[in-house]
């Protein structure tokens, strides 16, 4: 969608109906002169009050506009208008990559970080079309498949339960193979994966710089050349700490450079966020975009829509006011 108005339709003549619309309205105009003319010949006015009783002018106008808007908007939805809509592509996959290193565990984002991202995950989820399939990826100094990709739900935050510092490994930050596991997850989501890869997208969060495993530029080229992109969150705050054994505080602070190279390698998104809310407001702007397509559909139904509400407004204004209807 550009913004701009781009009208069209699957039977351009029946607009031509039209014109039979303005014509009742013409008539209607037509009529309401000759009985304003027919009601000033009576001189009696007891009689005139009868014919012509007094009344707030606009009311006896009202059903008779509503019902030539209705009309109208019949036509329209006549002729068939397409437009543009956002439609679930089929097959849709999204894998979610989640930093679980020590890290992870800081507390400037309350509770924690990780139980922060956690909470985050299953609200995404849940905002995604039902029949998308999501899967979960965990890493730390490596990575592994915590949920294959699949449509139930119910599993997936099963999955995002588990998550913890010792899901994938103690030690470092394995960006690079979180996007390559991520990759195998989604080319083995069914038969014909291989031969006709499903639309996919990759959303990848950490708090920190890539420090082991392959190397994050050549993971983000690999998904580039799948034609996935990688949308990645950088989540923490600079003031980051974590205990270690001995009750001293190690710094932590969050990393985003790696992870902004990898969107602009793989023509994904960039996000920081330091907060819960700023999270869940960055994963709704993410799911804005994740497995859909700008399709041109029939959309007469909105119009027949509207023209019955004025049909049952017209009846409505009719009886109140007239005790008829029209």
């Amino acid at each position: 969608m550009n913004g701009t108005p781009d009208v069209a339709f699957l039977n351009p003549g029946r607009l031509w109906l039209l014109l039979g619309v303005a014509l009742v309205a013409v008539g209607y105009v037509l009529m309401q002169r000759r009985r304003s003319r027919y009601a000033v010949r009576f001189t009696n006015l007891r009689l005139l009050d009868k014919v012509a009783p007094s009344r707030p002018a606009w009311r006896r106008h009202v059903p008779a506009a509503l019902f030539i808007a209705m009309l109208a908007l019949l036509v329209v939805g006549f002729a068939r208008p397409t437009d543009e809509v956002r439609v679930p592509k089929e097959r849709a996959t999204v894998m979610i990559a989640v930093d679980v290193s020590a890290s992870m565990l800081a507390t400037d984002v309350p509770p924690d970080r990780l139980r922060a991202a956690k909470e985050a995950a299953r609200d995404f989820a849940d905002q995604l079309p039902r029949h998308f399939n999501v899967g979960l990826v965990a890493f730390a100094g490596n990575a592994t498949v915590v949920v294959p990709p699949s449509p139930d739900r119910d599993v997936f935050k099963a999955g995002v339960d588990r998550l913890s510092e010792t899901t994938a490994g103690l030690g470092g930050t394995a960006i690079g193979e979180a996007i390559t596991t991520s990759l195998d997850a989604i080319r083995s989501i069914d038969a014909q994966a291989d031969k006709d890869p499903p639309p996919a997208r990759i959303v990848l969060l950490s708090d920190g710089a890539n420090t082991s495993g392959r190397d994050p530029d050549e993971a983000a080229a690999e998904s580039d050349t799948a034609g996935i992109p990688v949308d990645t969150i950088s989540f923490g705050t600079t003031a980051g700490e974590i205990a270690r054994r001995g009750g001293v505080a190690m710094s932590v602070p969050v990393d985003g450079e790696t992870l902004r190279g990898v969107a602009e390698k793989t023509n994904g998104s960039y996000h920081e966020a330091d907060s819960k809310e700023e999270l869940r407001a960055v994963y709704a702007d993410i799911g804005t975009s994740v497995g859909y397509v700008n399709e041109r559909a029939d959309v007469s139904a909105r119009f027949i829509g509207l023209a019955l509400i004025l049909a049952m407004v017209t009846a409505l204004a009719s009886m109140f006011w007239f005790s008829r209807i029209p």
